[in-house]
């Protein structure tokens, strides 16, 4: 064979293994849906849009699409929707909160084989993340959701209305009593007319509960059974004397409007000045702080007999039913969005603290927190937390009170009637779950 035939053999074989390998490389990438919720203000949608795209640009074997899904129950909603019509999203952000009665109800996977599968075990895999996130994320010692974003209640103050009012903005309201005098003090009117509200605090569906779970904490309750899905404390006298404080403000300080409060005019009448505090998440904080146009201050929740507050915010958790390519590609999106760099990122980018520990050893994230300290405020207040609400029926037990909450800030009902209604709604709707667990017996 001459040299020229051998080039020619040769040639023709690399061009026929360059064919044999071309639908290798021709693959389509496996597409995943991951459904997101917009629970707080800010440009959560763009940033997450934004974030999406260089999970693409980075992973060419997967297109991931983000799914703006609502709110926190509209995304359990619509979650549940594509998973009884069979297309369930390969990923979604839900509530932490959820993961429980999502557990019980068979809706959500254990992911502990996806982490077997890397190398680690479920202490090593949580151990990144903090303490705090635990209760919401691992049950019965396997991990159900990965903590993403996450959230305390905060204080948040206009240091100017504070001076104003001979108030000290470095030294803010620590207990309850510090805290309604100061609403009483900032509170403005013209004759009959409130001009400025002293507090301002947001009352609808989910964050209400929220926030009255944080009050309960703060004077020294439980609200729900840790332990076990079927008990909550509706009627406990740390819960009364909570509700009763929230009301006090409307009825007594005469220093916050009546009414149920939706969350975006509560953060609308902090930010124009028609309200000089207000209580909510810090996932609103960098809105707030990017729109304030005076010195803005946060501090922890005010505390009665203890500082406490409920975790909240969002787990990614894969749905039930996602398997093969899609949940493993489900899989590496969400160990990508909970790095140390996404966590600190997204946390600088919507004001939830990250959950993943390490994103505060990042220089970008220290020379963060140096321009922006009340950044900080949420995370040092993470000592003080425990996990948010969760029982068989979340939503639904959680609606139960909230509806209560509602009707006594709209001075429809006193706090222990409606305390008292509300455990027996509460109670009636756990009733199946209770009767087949911690009321089912031996029979002999």
């Amino acid at each position: 064979m001459t040299s020229t035939t051998r080039r020619s053999v040769l040639a023709g074989a690399a061009l026929a293994a360059s064919f044999a390998i071309a639908p290798a490389f021709a693959q389509a990438p496996t597409e995943i849906d991951l459904f997101f919720p917009v629970p707080v203000d800010g440009q959560l949608a763009r940033d997450m849009t934004a974030l999406i795209k260089e999970f693409n640009e980075k992973n060419p074997t997967i297109k991931a699409t983000p799914v703006y899904t609502g709110s926190y129950d509209e995304t359990l909603i619509k979650t549940r929707a594509a998973m009884k019509a069979g297309k369930p999203p390969a990923a979604a952000i839900m509530s932490a909160n959820f993961l429980l009665d999502l557990k019980i109800e068979g809706e959500v996977q254990k992911l502990d084989d996806l982490i077997k599968a890397d190398g680690k075990n479920n202490d090593g895999f949580m151990g990144q993340f903090f303490p705090a996130l635990y209760g919401n994320a691992v049950i019965e010692r396997s991990v159900y959701g990965v903590p993403f974003h996450n959230s305390t209640p905060l204080l948040y103050i206009n240091a100017e209305h504070f001076k104003e009012a001979g108030l000290d903005p470095e030294n803010p309201p620590k207990t309850w009593d510090e805290f309604a005098a100061a609403a009483k003090k900032l509170t403005r009117r013209e004759g009959d007319r409130v001009t400025r509200w002293g507090i301002s605090i947001p009352s609808q569906y989910d964050t209400g509960g929220w926030i009255l779970q944080a009050l309960t904490y703060s004077n020294g309750g439980r609200w729900f059974n840790l332990d076990y899905a079927g008990e909550v404390y509706y009627d406990a006298p740390s819960t009364l004397g909570a509700l009763t404080f929230w009301n006090d403000l409307i009825v007594k300080q005469k220093a916050l409007q009546p009414g149920v409060q939706q969350g975006g005019a509560v953060t609308t009448a902090f930010l124009s000045g028609q309200a000089s505090m207000m209580l909510t998440s810090t996932g609103s904080l960098t809105h707030v702080r990017n729109n304030a146009k005076f010195p803005l201050k946060v501090a922890f929740v005010p505390r009665n007999l203890q500082n406490q507050v409920p975790i909240g915010g969002a787990s990614l958790v894969i749905p039930t039913g996602v398997d093969g390519e899609r949940r493993k590609a489900a899989w590496t999106l969400i160990n990508w969005m909970t790095s140390p760099e996404k966590s600190g990122w997204w946390s600088r980018a919507t004001g939830y603290f990250a959950p993943n520990m390490s994103a505060y050893d990042l220089p970008e994230m220290k020379a963060f927190l140096e321009k922006n300290p009340d950044a900080k405020v949420a995370v040092d207040q993470l000592a003080y937390a425990k996990p948010w609400f969760a029982t068989y029926k979340t939503v639904v037990v959680r609606k139960a009170i909230e509806d209560e909450l509602q009707a006594v800030l709209s001075g429809k009902k006193q706090p222990k009637e409606a305390l008292a209604s509300a455990q027996k709604t509460a109670d009636e709707i756990m009733k199946p779950y209770v009767e087949q667990t911690a009321l089912k017996l031996p029979t002999q």
